[in-house]
């Protein structure tokens, strides 16, 4: 059984712990070992949690005893290393945090413990959340399990990547401008990104403060749903958390999967999000889907938000303006690397610092942010773009009174290789042009597979719904999987390469 235990679907997997076929330690040996096996050739993990076991076995022991638990209670999760965590390191991917160890824990952490599962370590990312293609971390990139020569997406590619080579059944991560819909495309996952102030942000370690949204990485829409009821709701520790009762996701999910049908469902396909720059087998899917969807019962129409084409340029002045303000306070005084030498002023020591734990992505959104907030230049450039962000809402707004949910293509291609985009940063930012706009205007967005490209690599589909209408996605997305499924023969990691790995020490890197 132990064998068979890492390709179980999360649900599947709670179940049998609920029931007590599986104990919590063997399903968190079971991924461990498969992390040793495997994780030397996909590098999803920066850090492996020595406690797991330990963590495990309290588990079980508690519900030996009688007490009553979480359904989720004794399964493993991997976290994104952006996210605090007590007892193990939290770097955000960067050299100015290396060693770092929070005296906290992130509240989402903290719910996901006080739920009772245990956490297997954490992921690797883009630096501070910063890329597209987990190519930007300061430990080396993560490769994607379906092909080791390519990207898994980013900056969350360690958690998609976790995911997708068995090696977790759930994964957190964190959506700045899609950096859990794009991965989970890449690696035929499923990635939510909640409706911003949904989810607490207390604890992940800021990029742009108005823009990052923690959400989960899983297998399967209901996965991901069971995952978000349990970090989700109000937060009194930060100031953006939405003090609003939400319902239960898992049960939208489950509703969902079991209708067989989307009879009465308005899905709205963005002009704008399905055009220029979207490959040809991405758009021969998304077609495919378009058709199994109208032969489901659902009214397919097609709606337009012209402001959507300024997103790009509009997100990537805001987020560097932002950037540039959080990462001011890792200044080698308060915490992290510091770099000095002997009658160094604490300006150098600042300088030289931060030259030596910042990468080049970084420093370059740094640099960019800081010119776009100076004198003279701020109403130009950052005034301009949050008037963009404006006219993207209303575009929202338009399109949701003509449909339920809006559709699109989650990222533009399959995953490139390793190194293809690397000199061309613009080449990189323009890979997330299709979820860019969700987080400028606040509202959830789901990514889920839609099939396999000409090259036999994950397709992802990206679905949005008004701001506060998570449980839509989660009905909706449920049930455009289970149709797709249908079709399939089952989920499409099922269809993912055998990863045999090299036995070597993937872990605690």
């Amino acid at each position: 059984m132990t064998a068979d235990i890492t390709r179980l679907a999360g649900h599947e997997l709670a179940a049998l712990l609920v029931s007590g076929e599986v104990s919590s330690v063997e399903a968190t040996q079971a991924h461990l070992d498969r992390i040793a096996e495997v994780d030397g050739d996909v590098h999803a993990f920066l850090h492996v949690n020595e406690a797991a076991l330990e963590q495990a076995r309290a588990i079980d022991e508690r519900r030996a005893a009688g007490e009553e638990l979480h359904e989720l209670a004794g399964a493993p999760v991997a976290i994104k290393d952006v996210l605090c965590t007590v007892g193990m390191p939290s770097t955000a991917g960067s050299r100015i945090l290396e060693g770092w160890i929070p005296p906290y824990d992130a509240t989402v952490v903290a719910r996901l413990k006080q739920a009772g599962l245990v956490a297997l370590g954490k992921t690797n990312m883009d630096e501070f959340a910063m890329g597209s293609s987990t190519e930007h971390s300061a430990y080396g990139p993560t490769r994607n399990p379906w092909d080791l020569e390519r990207i898994p997406g980013g900056s969350g590619g360690g958690s998609a990547a976790a995911v997708a080579a068995f090696e977790a059944p759930f994964a957190l991560g964190s959506d700045t401008g899609g950096s859990i819909r794009q991965p989970a495309a890449v690696t035929g996952t499923v990635g939510m990104k909640p409706t911003y102030g949904g989810v607490s942000r207390y604890g992940a370690i800021a990029l742009a403060s108005s823009l990052d949204q923690v959400g989960p990485v899983t297998r399967t829409v209901l996965d991901s749903a069971l995952i978000h009821d349990v970090i989700g709701g109000h937060d009194p520790l930060d100031s953006t958390s939405l003090e609003r009762e939400w319902p239960s996701f898992a049960a939208a999910a489950r509703e969902g999967a079991s209708r067989g049908d989307l009879a009465g469902l308005r899905v709205g396909v963005v002009k704008e999000l399905d055009s220029e720059g979207i490959a040809a087998d991405v758009q021969a899917r998304f077609q495919e889907t378009v058709r199994v969807l109208t032969d489901a019962g659902a009214e397919v129409v097609e709606v337009s938000c012209p402001s959507f084409a300024y997103s790009v340029a509009a997100y990537y002045l805001i987020l560097p303006a932002e950037a540039s303000s959080n990462l001011a306070r890792f200044d080698s005084v308060r915490f992290g690397l510091r770099v000095e030498q002997a009658g160094q002023t604490v300006e150098d020591v600042m300088a030289a610092t931060r030259e030596a734990g910042f990468g080049a992505e970084v420093k370059r959104r740094i640099i960019l942010g800081t010119y776009a907030l100076s004198a003279g230049y701020y109403d130009a450039y950052y005034g301009s773009a949050q008037k963009v962000r404006t006219l993207i809402q209303r575009d929202f707004d338009a399109a949701f009174e003509q449909a339920d949910i809006l559709i699109s293509p989650a990222a533009p291609t399959t995953a490139f290789k390793l190194g293809e985009k690397l000199d061309d940063p613009l080449a990189m930012y323009v890979n997330d042009i299709t979820t860019i706009p969700a987080n400028l205007a606040g509202i959830p967005g789901m990514g889920l597979p839609m099939g396999l490209g000409d090259d036999g690599l994950p397709v992802g589909l990206q679905l949005l719904a008004p701001m506060f209408e998570d449980e839509r996605l989660y009905r909706a997305g449920a049930a455009i999987e289970a149709l797709l499924a249908e079709r399939w023969g089952g989920i499409l990691t099922t269809k993912a390469p055998a990863l045999t790995g090299r036995e070597q020490d993937g872990a605690g890197r």
